[in-house]
């Protein structure tokens, strides 16, 4: 008997064993599995992100209207996101992130569609769009009392050239493809750290979702490495012979190999999509058991009355929930505190989301560096410095154990600190471009007030030039043209991108010494001192993000101090909402629409119609693009400011009122004391002596 009874508790003791060991590793799975999810969400960001300026260019679009294709994503992710913070936790967990995993990798897969189907990429308006000869023996030069027809082809042409113009509306599949990722994206975050918090042990979520984050960093590193190579890498490659283009990676008009970057991005979130599939509903139980209790429910409410009793209190439980959510709403929405925090972190966020979005176009236009290095040093430079940031701005706030008006003036001074830093870039501007008919005469003697409508010189006036090209050379006084007609240029030798322009007439009038008249292919670089600012720039930069990030646990933290413990979901969730849609879809379009009022030479397509811009004034773009984000980040530190005397305000509140309390009850004890030591005398005596 007692050899049975060890027997069975030997077999109970392996079974929980087991149970135990089938737990923790079918946890183990999920978090591989969700790691490498958190990788495909973070790569795919950075992938739009560090395509931004490609897609503008090769769909001959406005910033503006890239900024709304940017937008997308948050617009996909806010079409959903109620409905699966809310059903996702009822239904299968893994599978949902699989399928989201699923449909973000198609979103990607999506956006790179439009290539396949555009033909070549027209750089210049010279370039046959039937033919792969991107050829320079169209390039117009001066020809003197010559009747010429440059591109003024007739109205049947221009029709046949409208039909097959690449830009026309093929950005929709762009557009569509990123909402597709935001409603991807949405299950990820919400049902994978509910499904982890829900079965790891006691205390180790923190631990699970520092290494989640920390490996989410290898996907931003993957994508400005991918972005990188790919944007050195021309638009048509495997199409077109490289050997004929006459443009490089330096170019206004140079269009990189985006489409390669949403392909590897997406078919990366299709393959992280796999295993999830194979996950259980919960880790701790078997298929079969799995089964059994699901089918339990359905043999236990077999009776009508049953069935009839649980709907009538599903519908007021359904009806209890309504009013109780509308009642919540209201209470954060009438909380001032939270109300503030809302509105700076709007503007705050808005600064960074807009200001990322167009880096690489500033730099390009500033500095004159392409992207592909603007990528390389945004990814390695900057990014461990970010993640170092976060980490010491949590360890400072659990270090020194601050309240919640520390929390805040916590987050002010990396605020403060982080404006600071953004300041200095007005302090290492470069001058801006010299090009002529944009920014001065065509003579290149003389600046200009407005770059509409500059006369042409008497270098160029009686070349019949086609005043509406952009087919830019440098000359060697150190001015860009437009075109080598308009820099007068009679006669060329060489090809391709060595091909070199003689007997300019319009570098004759600034008074060359060596009497060398010639021009080449591309605008004129920036200046040594103009590249010195721009490793400047880095430098401000991993600064800036330090204390950006610094700052940036605190957000959290100080949002769940402000509000009732009970709210502190809905309150993430209605700010997570407000910021997407106020920053993540209107900060892209708005910073947009001012850098297109910067723009001094927008292409033009068969139709007529403008296309992308080519060139800006680099010191108004700097400008607009600094100075808006600097106003939203100084709205905020004003914001801040209230906050931060609000909520002295009433935590003094509650501290007198605890105060007065504490009073009321010392009376109160006195008063009861006393009255027990009149009526019980041996009582009261023990009271008083305690008392």
């Amino acid at each position: 008997m007692d050899q049975n009874q060890h027997l069975d508790k030997t077999a109970e003791a392996q079974s929980s064993e087991n149970k135990k060991t089938r737990h923790c590793n079918g946890l183990k799975m999920f978090l591989a599995a969700l790691a490498l999810s958190f990788i495909a969400k973070a790569l795919g960001a950075v992938v739009m992100k560090s395509s931004i300026i490609h897609i503008e260019r090769r769909f001959e679009i406005s910033s503006s209207l890239v900024g709304f294709i940017d937008g997308s994503f948050e617009i996909g992710n806010l079409l959903v996101i109620v409905f699966v913070s809310y059903f996702g936790s009822k239904l299968h967990r893994p599978k949902l992130i699989g399928i989201g995993c699923f449909i973000m990798g198609i979103g990607g897969v999506l956006t790179a569609l439009p290539h396949f189907f555009m033909g070549y990429y027209r750089y210049s308006k010279e370039i046959n769009i039937d033919s792969s000869e991107n050829s320079t023996s169209t390039l117009s030069t001066c020809l003197i009392n010559q009747i010429v027809s440059l591109n003024r082809t007739s109205p049947e042409i221009v029709g046949k050239g409208c039909v097959k113009e690449s830009g026309s509306y093929m950005w929709m599949y762009v557009f569509m493809g990123n909402m597709l990722r935001g409603i991807g994206e949405t299950p990820i975050v919400p049902l994978g750290l509910s499904y982890m918090d829900d079965f790891a042990k006691e205390g180790h979520s923190s631990l699970y979702l520092g290494i989640l984050n920390a490996i989410a960093m290898i996907g931003p590193i993957i994508g400005f490495t991918l972005g990188s190579l790919f944007s050195k890498m021309y638009v048509d490659i495997g199409s077109v012979d490289l050997s004929t283009v006459r443009i490089t990676p330096n170019d206004s008009r140079w269009v990189g190999a985006w489409w390669l970057n949403f392909l590897v991005s997406g078919l990366f979130s299709i393959i992280s999509s796999i295993p999830f599939f194979f996950l259980p509903q919960t880790p701790n139980k078997p298929q079969k058991e799995r089964k059994a209790s699901l089918s339990l429910p359905v043999l236990e409410t077999n009776d009508g009355k049953s069935q009839t009793a649980n709907l009538t209190s599903r519908g007021k439980n359904i009806t209890k929930n309504v009013t109780g959510f509308f009642r919540s709403f209201k209470s954060i929405l009438t909380n001032p505190l939270y109300v503030v925090f809302v509105l700076l972190t709007v503007l705050q966020i808005s600064s960074y989301i807009g200001g990322f979005t167009y880096v690489f176009k500033y730099v390009e236009q500033e500095y004159g560096q392409p992207s592909s290095k603007t990528n390389v040093l945004l990814g390695i430079v900057t990014l461990p410095i970010f993640a170092s940031g976060m980490f010491l701005g949590g360890y400072i706030i659990k270090k020194f154990k601050l309240n919640p008006i520390g929390i805040a003036k916590f987050s002010f001074f990396t605020a403060v600190m982080s404006l600071f830093f953004y300041l200095l870039y007005f302090f290492i501007l470069c001058e801006n471009k010299s090009v002529a008919g944009l920014t001065m005469t065509y003579d290149g003697n003389n600046p200009v007030t407005s770059h509409r409508d500059v006369p042409l010189s008497y270098c160029n006036s009686d070349c019949n030039c086609d005043e509406s090209q952009w087919e830019p050379v440098c000359g060697n006084n150190g001015i860009t043209y437009i075109s080598p007609c308009l820099a007068g240029c009679k006669s060329s030798s060489g090809n391709k991108k060595s091909t070199v322009f003689h007997n300019c007439s319009c570098l004759e009038v600034t008074g060359l010494q060596n009497r060398n008249y010639s021009a080449h292919l591309g605008e004129c670089p920036r200046s040594d001192a103009c590249i010195t600012k721009f490793y400047f720039f880095v430098a401000i930069q991993v600064l800036n993000l330090f204390f950006s990030a610094l700052g940036g646990t605190s957000y959290f933290m100080l949002m769940v101090k402000i509000v009732q413990p009970e709210l502190k979901s809905l309150a993430l969730g209605f700010h997570s909402m407000v910021i997407r849609a106020l920053g993540g879809i209107l900060a892209p379009i708005y910073f947009g629409a001012l850098i297109d009022t910067t723009c001094m030479k927008w292409s033009t397509n068969n139709c007529g119609t403008r296309g992308s811009c080519r060139i800006y004034n680099s010191t108004l773009f700097s400008k607009v693009y600094l100075g808006l984000s600097s106003v939203l980040r100084v709205s905020s530190l004003v914001l801040y400011i209230i906050l931060i005397y609000a909520m002295k305000k009433k935590f003094q509140e509650k501290d007198t009122n605890a105060s007065e309390n504490g009073s009321v009850m010392d009376e109160a004890n006195l008063e009861s004391l006393n009255n027990n030591k009149h009526f019980v005398p041996s009582a009261g005596a023990d009271s008083e002596t305690h008392y």
